[in-house]
């Protein structure tokens, strides 16, 4: 199969990167031709949106007709659009007979911010009143109401065009639970199906743990950093290992917190294998972490709170733990169950490991993403 994988990178490397750059080599290794299309928001001024090429791109567009006239792809695979490529890439793809597949790794279509979160807490106001109106009143992206509005008028514009309805044959969503929101912010139903993210190459399970709890992820508000920082004040005899970097890298943490800076993976890897469980305190409506998979693949348990898709991938007192999200008292009881039974934890690294062994290896991945492949030629032929 001939495939067209395009993503218009950010300019902070994250897990849609991450994704984009794994999808194609696990394709290219199973014999298949896929011809990469990339931009990059290293061209974008810092608070600066691209205006009308948001919408519309006409270099984009006709860059992508010409890679799909000469590599006659059967499915075009987009990943991220936004702010560069723009929409119109679908429509290029379509002219050249490509199927078009989109993977919603974040709530774009939904939120301009596309985060659903605002001031410290989950905000649906702009799903809920299926009006994008709410997010430039506040001034959602980049605290700001022009770049909003920008935003918003792409998001609109293609909206009343159709584009989100007609031009993708299939929408993929990472968990059940964003498979419900985008239903019910106006998607198509019959074409948004779940396939998760995997891990390649297997890391194997660790050995026994260590004496420490892990923290992996960006040093932000909503990924509860001040959460975790509370709760290990009443664990200060506990270690906990915090990697990471971000807006909330100098809070204050207090005694028993070791922080250490971007690792490389085998590196992270090692953390993982050797730590005792490892801990997502967010409070916000995360996409599907990819920590977690990769510490299930490990063998570590997770601590995680019980908000949005996360209840999806740790099932309480299996393969982790899940406490009331925003609870620091809560947080702090269940990393003190973990270093208190030990032989409960080594049942739950068991649970860990055969999770990733029946969800997110690769070859699991790769069947489901070329019956997603199928799918989408088919609805395209139906269309």
């Amino acid at each position: 199969m001939n495939i067209l994988s395009a993503h218009n990178f950010y300019q902070r490397p994250g897990g849609e990167d991450w994704a984009f750059a794994s999808e194609a080599k696990l394709l290219e290794n199973r014999g298949h031709r896929v011809a990469r299309y990339t931009d990059s928001n290293d061209r974008v001024s810092t608070g600066f949106v691209t205006g009308l090429a948001t919408i519309w791109n006409q270099s984009s567009y006709r860059r992508v007709r010409a890679v799909a006239r000469e590599q006659a792809p059967e499915v075009a695979h987009f990943h991220n659009t936004f702010p560069l490529i723009s929409p119109s890439v679908y429509y290029a793809a379509r002219s050249r007979g490509a199927a078009v597949v989109q993977t919603l790794h974040n709530y774009r279509l939904l939120c301009p911010c596309a985060t659903l979160f605002r001031a410290g807490a989950v905000c649906e106001e702009c799903v809920e009143q299926r009006s994008l109106l709410p997010a430039i009143r506040h001034g959602c992206y980049r605290d700001s109401r022009p770049a909003t509005a920008a935003v918003a008028a792409m998001l609109a514009t293609h909206r009343a065009a159709g584009t989100w309805g007609e031009t993708v044959d299939v929408y993929i969503a990472l968990t059940d639970f964003a498979r419900r929101k985008f239903i019910e912010g106006g998607l198509p139903a019959e074409r948004i199906v779940v396939k998760p993210n995997f891990v390649d190459p297997d890391p194997a399970m660790g050995d026994d743990p260590g004496d420490y709890a892990l923290f992996i992820g960006r040093l932000s508000e909503e990924k509860g950093v001040h959460v975790l920082a509370k709760a290990w004040r009443t664990l200060g005899d506990l270690r906990l290992i915090v990697r990471g970097d971000g807006p909330l890298q100098s809070v204050a943490w207090p005694a028993g917190i070791t922080r250490v800076e971007r690792q490389s993976r085998e590196n992270l890897i090692a953390l993982m294998k050797n730590a005792r469980v490892l801990i997502v305190p967010s409070i916000w409506y995360e996409g599907a972490p990819g920590v977690i998979p990769e510490a299930f693949a490990c063998g570590l348990p997770v601590i995680a709170s019980n908000i949005g898709s996360i209840p999806e991938l740790v099932t309480d007192h299996h393969n982790g733990l899940l406490f009331r999200a925003g609870d620091a008292d809560d947080l702090a009881r269940q990393v003190r169950w973990v270093f208190d039974n030990p032989e409960r934890m080594r049942e739950m690294r068991v649970a860990a490991r055969r999770e990733f062994e029946t969800k997110y290896t690769a070859e699991i991945n790769y069947k489901r993403l070329i019956e997603i492949y199928e799918m989408a030629i088919e609805n395209a032929h139906r269309a």
